[in-house]
């Protein structure tokens, strides 16, 4: 009997405490780089005049550039042109190493999930690969990026005639 009691009042324990989920609505930048987890302690995003979203994530001296041809929910594919492109700034000895997609150039996709027209957010995921266009006897010849996501990332727009 002993034995039952011991067991019911373990049973009650597991099933009496409260999950409290910690759901965060906080804006956030972050992305798998190169198998090691990149998370952007700046992010922006911005509307030019000819309506491509820019969307900055940066971490120290490096940085992280999406651009996409319009702020529509949808996806857009890399590698295809030089409207729709994702650009990674690694800043190392004050040298900076460029490596970016475009038109034949790297691969990846930009998927645009919500543009919040009212609270001026937009939120999406990406992955790339982007070659080195800078240093040709760089040891990494591409950066990588993978289940990358930006969230609630507010948008300013800006005028392209400045």
């Amino acid at each position: 009997m002993k034995k039952w009691f011991f067991l019911l009042s373990i049973l009650l324990l597991f099933f009496s405490c409260d999950k409290d989920e910690v759901m965060a609505n906080n804006p956030a930048f972050q992305s798998l780089k190169n198998e090691v987890f990149w998370r952007a302690t700046s992010f922006t995003a911005s509307i030019d005049g000819d309506g491509k979203l820019i969307v900055i994530g940066s971490l120290g001296t490096d940085r992280v550039v999406l651009q996409t041809a319009f702020a529509k929910v949808q996806t857009y594919v890399l590698g295809v042109d030089d409207v729709s492109t994702a650009r990674y700034i690694s800043s190392v000895s004050k040298q900076e190493v460029l490596y970016k997609t475009g038109k034949e150039l790297g691969s990846g996709q930009i998927v645009i999930t919500q543009y919040n027209k009212e609270t001026n957010t937009v939120s999406g995921t990406f992955a790339f690969v982007a070659p080195n266009s800078t240093d040709v006897m760089s040891v990494e010849k591409s950066a990588r990026f993978k289940e990358g996501v930006f969230y609630k990332v507010p948008v300013t727009l800006t005028n392209s005639n400045d």
